[in-house]
């Protein structure tokens, strides 16, 4: 139950935006005190920079925010401000963690995403934590990807694809990628 606590923490601070880190610093650092005072596994804090890597016994984690194509959305305002005022085209995954098609499409998704080098961002809502967004955008099944751009839907599709379809989508969206 700890451990998963632990690993629920670590998922939410990694998924603030680079920016936003530095003022999360001194909760997570005060929380590994508790931690320390109740005699639970904690992790190791460092010195924190925009670059800082956390260290457990089986991982490393990269916080910088020039590797990150790909990013979970947290709640209403963090989706206006990473996907309505990017000014880089956004991949927005409807997703939910009991769906099974979900779990098929979002590693063709974020291959393909990652793949395109920055020239388009991919944004994971859960629609059970989310609800609002997915009522606001008419997402009535689970996945339901938008294509965005300048903060208008542009295009969009239902249901699972191979990756040769996930591939076209994002052409249309960012253009053919020139290698």
């Amino acid at each position: 139950m700890v451990q998963m606590a632990q690993r629920l923490l670590l998922k939410r601070f990694l998924s603030l935006p680079g920016r936003c880190l530095t003022s999360q610093v001194q909760s997570f650092s005060s929380l590994s005190v508790k931690c320390a005072q109740t005699h639970v596994p904690h992790f190791t804090t460092l010195p924190f920079s925009r670059s800082t890597k956390f260290t457990t016994a089986a991982r490393q984690f990269s916080t910088s925010s020039s590797h990150r194509v790909t990013f979970s959305v947290q709640n209403k305002d963090d989706f206006q401000e990473r996907v309505i005022e990017s000014e880089i085209p956004v991949v927005v995954d409807f997703h939910a963690q009991w769906c099974g098609p979900c779990k098929i499409l979002a590693p063709r998704l974020e291959k393909a995403v990652a793949k395109h080098q920055g020239k388009v961002l991919m944004a994971k809502v859960d629609i059970d934590d989310n609800t609002d967004l997915a009522l606001e955008y008419e997402v009535s099944a689970v996945p339901t990807v938008l294509a965005m751009k300048n903060g208008c839907v542009v295009d969009q599709f239902v249901g699972v694809k191979d990756d040769d379809q996930v591939e076209a989508f994002l052409n249309k969206l960012i253009g053919p990628q020139t290698t």
